[in-house]
């Protein structure tokens, strides 16, 4: 499965001069919990200490740029419907979910990129040594996005996003933040053991079980697609439904998307497949596994949105012939664009990291701050358009205002 598990990882900071699947997990760190916001499921992100952001100043994630200011609260929610899958000695399946919403300006305080566990871990497992990159300045990176932020009136849709195999959840916050502040209420899935570590409701931190199986583990690619399958739609309930979270209220759950990055990307074609509520999904560069039964979205929108080298035909070397058995399966609204000069990690913020670090990343030619920019306008053009009725110039075909950007086929 040598394609499959590459497209299926994120190819992160450590992708550079080893292979992402090389990396393993170094067992549970612990952090401190966050403190509760008013409820047992939601707590808010702590705050950098002053030393820590004095060392990371430069270090940032884009800025958003839509019209809102971007709050933020972590969720750990427990489906108490099924045992973790990868770690059944566990017990119920946890899942750790960061919530970005439109927010007023001028509230709350500056939350950081991930809790102190998370971003030991994220450093230990992903990041080569060499280039200043320490778990303090990944801690302290300015998000833009605000912990405790009084919210803006009205409803949003909902996006829900999902990382790549092996990478944290934060290492989509730039795609988040940038919705949220167009007017989306945005809940990034951790999907634990699945990653360099997400941090559990007791302040542990879940080692990645997925790096390096080395063939120790049965479980398959399409379970593990599946799994986030399942998982989505159980944060989806409790958001829609169940209302866990204190801004529920904010969320028009008559409109719900979802988008990925590698195996989030699969992992949005599964939800969808499983819960009729997604109307509209983008794959971000990530490789269709279990492949998507012909009609099984019915006429609900999808747009793919990768890497050229990957996903253009008659490209050398075309290395996802996924995309075009997928495409032709779809049956409802579509788009196809491939991005010429970025590599697999180019989507997320590992781009932003590697320029301001000075890291060369392997296939990437553009700038990694271009790179997310052509990402987000994307993302929340195609979403704006399925979402909230408004045209987007984006999704009609070439743009000239990004020629990095080719439609397909």
């Amino acid at each position: 499965m040598e394609i499959n598990r590459r497209r299926l990882a994120a190819s992160a900071i450590v992708a550079l001069s080893v292979s992402a699947i090389t990396f393993v997990g170094s067992g549970a760190a612990s952090a401190s919990a966050s403190a509760p916001r008013s409820s047992s499921v939601s707590a808010s992100v702590s705050v950098a200490s002053d030393a820590s952001a004095a060392s990371i100043a430069q270090f940032a994630l884009p800025a958003p740029t839509g019209r809102y200011a971007v709050g933020e609260d972590v969720l750990h929610l427990t489906d108490t419907s099924r045992l973790d899958p990868w770690n059944p000695s566990a017990g119920y399946r946890q899942l750790t979910v960061s919530m970005f919403y439109p927010a007023r300006q001028g509230t709350g305080r500056p939350a950081p990129y991930m809790s102190a566990g998370e971003a030991q871990n994220f450093v230990a497992l992903r990041v080569p040594p060499g280039f200043g990159i320490t778990a303090d300045a990944v801690e302290a990176l300015q998000t833009h996005a605000f912990a405790g932020a009084s919210a803006a009136h009205g409803k949003f849709p909902l996006i829900v996003l999902s990382p790549g195999l092996e990478n944290p959840r934060a290492t989509l916050t730039s795609v988040a933040t940038d919705l949220a502040s167009r007017g989306y209420v945005v809940a990034l899935v951790g999907h634990p053991y699945e990653d360099s570590g997400e941090q559990l409701a007791d302040g542990s931190i879940a080692p990645c079980l997925w790096c390096n199986q080395n063939g120790a583990d049965p479980a398959s690619d399409e379970q593990l697609v599946a799994s986030r399958g399942v998982d989505v739609k159980f944060v989806v309930d409790q958001l829609t439904r169940d209302h866990v979270w204190d801004l529920s209220h904010l969320i028009d759950k008559h409109s719900i998307g979802m988008a990925g990055h590698s195996a989030g990307g699969a992992a949005a074609a599964a939800a969808m497949e499983a819960d009729p509520r997604i109307k509209a999904g983008v794959n971000l560069d990530g490789t269709f596994l279990p492949a998507v039964p012909a009609g099984a979205l019915g006429d609900r929108a999808f747009m793919v949105f990768g890497k050229q080298s990957d996903h253009v035909e008659g490209d050398a070397p075309y290395l996802d012939p996924t995309w075009g058995a997928t495409w032709a399966d779809l049956t409802g609204y579509k788009r196809w664009f491939a991005v010429s000069g970025e590599a697999h990690a180019s989507f997320t913020d590992i781009a932003a990291l590697a320029e301001e670090a000075g890291m060369p990343v392997p296939g990437q030619t553009l700038d990694g701050f271009r790179s997310i920019q052509i990402t987000r306008d994307y993302v929340a053009g195609f979403f704006d358009e399925i979402l909230k009725g408004k045209p987007s110039s984006l999704t009609d075909g070439d743009s000239a205002a990004y020629p990095e950007v080719a439609e397909q086929p």
